[in-house]
């Protein structure tokens, strides 16, 4: 108990990230603004701090992998630490930046944290890439209150990704389709991601139709 509480994480304060007052959801317009506060008003600060604290947001880098068309999707399972977030599903792995993830004054502990993230949850052998593509806020319940997700979509060239502690987490590769059944038993993030990447697939897929003429206005021109 006292290990994670004296753990310090990287925080901002919420005044400094919502200087016009929240925003709830998932936001995907200029979300590297968020970087540039984070990197100006970045503190570590005890975990036990700040973790009932909502004067303070602590920065997760949640991480989406993506091969071609299809997404991890992993499940908690009985040993997951987290235990209210036992047998949900979720499009991402992520977790607190911590203060050993800077390794001298010029690191960059988002980008720090994020690739320790990625490494100690999955293995993967694949070349992969990384961007920023939106930020969770969410105020519904005391605990992602004080949380907040920076999303970044992992797109990797091989398919072939595995689960490190596969006593505490079990995954699969999936198209969105496929993954629709399990939405109501995805955690809230996970929910909120879902929607963005479903809505962003449908938009690509509308502007890769043709535009074709309606018959009716063919034969008249004929």
């Amino acid at each position: 108990m006292a290990s994670w509480r004296s753990e310090e994480v990287l925080v901002v304060p919420r005044a400094e990230i919502f200087p016009d007052g929240a925003w709830h959801g998932f936001i995907h317009e200029d979300p590297e603004r968020y970087l540039s506060i984070i990197a100006a008003r970045r503190q570590f600060r005890p975990r036990g701090e700040v973790e009932d604290n909502p004067d303070y947001q602590q920065i997760i880098p949640y991480l989406v992998f993506r091969n071609h068309d299809r997404y991890l999707l992993t499940r908690r399972l009985k040993q997951s630490s987290e235990k209210r977030l036992r047998h949900l599903y979720s499009l991402g792995v992520g977790g607190h930046i911590n203060r050993v993830d800077v390794a001298d004054a010029t690191a960059d502990p988002v980008e720090e944290g994020l690739r320790r993230e990625f490494e100690e949850e999955v293995s993967y052998d694949g070349a992969w890439e990384h961007r920023l593509i939106g930020l969770i806020n969410d105020d519904s319940n005391d605990v992602s209150r004080v949380h907040l997700a920076l999303v970044f979509e992992v797109t990797g060239d091989q398919p072939e990704i595995s689960i490190r502690e596969t006593g505490k987490l079990e995954g699969e590769l999936l198209k969105l389709e496929e993954m629709k059944m399990y939405y109501l038993d995805m955690e809230s993030w996970s929910q909120l991601i879902y929607d963005h990447l479903l809505e962003r697939e449908q938009v690509q897929r509308d502007l890769a139709e043709p535009v074709t003429a309606p018959a009716a206005a063919a034969e008249g021109e004929a």
